[in-house]
């Protein structure tokens, strides 16, 4: 008995056991959105659950999240700089609303009618951002490093008072984010800037009468409730941001954990696009439920098919406003946004507006 012991000791003392030691890396996560908004949800659902899982399989690294979503440390103004500058590691960088530092990142914003389709519109723009030097340096140049990309499914109108057709817009005042306010030149309707979180105040407020929006961000924000008259129009989708980390936090991170972060982003992205299609339909259906006993009732119609061509003919040529000044900073505005468009054709879709043949 002794005399074992005494030998396992032996082996013991000879070969020591090293306990196997996890670092834990503490990390800030932030977005101005809330979690309910569905891309914003996915990023704790999808990608950091992705990451943790990942980095789980061999033990070495374990993140320890420090959530700051739904605008506690930001708001949609200032999502780049906040990433940029370290306010969080990670964050949702809301491009619309990024326009003059992110002109590439616009392509899809000004080319409307192009496509429905979230799955492809995603995978296209990540096919531009691995090989398009011009459109990663647009945001490498301010300290970021793009981990997942986010989108949006098709646009509607969204409004206090019921549309017909398209001359009811006439003198209208609807709420768009951004760039897409571009999308209601040409049908006498003024575009009021703002984003999810603030709309519904805007239009209870008579600030807007209505807005420009899409399914899976009206109906956890309940715009229907103030906006109980739902327009199809089908003005399709586009690329809306991306989930970033600050690139110096980036750099002190392990390969390990950036090897993660790498297959979690692209993980997100396929995801998202995904829920983009697939909830699209049942959003308006969500929304017709829960405001059947309003007053007024939630009421979907469909604009009339030919005001929707009137609506995609009486548009001035946004894309090539956008290419020439672009262009004329600098930017291979033209060659990027031909490649866009060919990339959305190659993959099956049939643009109701060939926005590159004009150039």
């Amino acid at each position: 008995m002794y005399r074992l012991t005494g030998l396992l000791l032996g082996v013991a003392m000879a070969f020591p056991i090293t306990a196997h030691s996890q670092e834990t890396i503490e990390l800030t996560v932030a977005s101005s959105h809330p979690l309910a908004i569905p891309w914003v949800g996915m990023i704790k659902s999808h990608f950091m659950a992705e990451t943790d899982r990942i980095l789980a399989e061999k033990g070495n690294y374990k993140i320890a999240w420090n959530e700051a979503f739904g605008g506690s440390l930001y708001k949609a103004n200032a999502t780049l700089t906040s990433v940029q500058e370290g306010v969080t590691d990670i964050g949702w960088v809301f491009s619309f609303l990024e326009g003059a530092k992110l002109p590439l990142s616009q392509a899809s914003t000004y080319t409307p009618f192009a496509t429905a389709n979230p799955p492809v519109q995603l995978q296209v723009t990540w096919d531009l951002l691995d090989s398009n030097e011009a459109f990663k340096k647009e945001w490498e140049q301010y300290n970021l490093r793009v981990l997942g990309l986010t989108g949006t499914d098709s646009y509607d109108i969204y409004t206090k008072k019921p549309i017909k057709g398209l001359s009811d817009l006439n003198g209208m005042k609807l709420s768009a984010p951004g760039v897409l306010g571009s999308w209601l030149r040409g049908t006498g309707a003024n575009a009021v800037d703002g984003s999810l979180p603030t709309f519904y105040t805007d239009i209870q407020t008579g600030v807007s009468d209505g807005v420009l929006s899409l399914a899976l961000g009206v109906l956890p924000a309940k715009l229907y409730e103030v906006a109980p008259y739902i327009t199809r129009v089908r003005i399709g989708t586009a690329f809306s941001g991306a989930i970033a980390i600050n690139g110096d936090s980036w750099d002190g991170l392990p390969e390990e954990v950036q090897q993660a972060m790498i297959q979690a982003g692209k993980f997100y992205t396929d995801a998202h696009g995904k829920d983009l299609l697939e909830r699209h339909e049942a959003a308006f259906a969500k929304m017709v439920e829960l405001g059947a006993g309003q007053n007024p009732p939630v009421t979907i119609s469909e604009l009339p098919a030919g005001d929707r061509q009137k609506w995609v003919d009486n548009l001035p040529d946004i894309a090539g406003e956008w290419a020439a000044e672009a262009e004329a900073r600098g930017l291979p505005s033209k060659a990027f946004l031909k490649a866009y468009m060919d990339g959305l054709r190659a993959k099956g879709e049939k643009p109701a507006r060939d926005w590159d043949k004009a150039l």
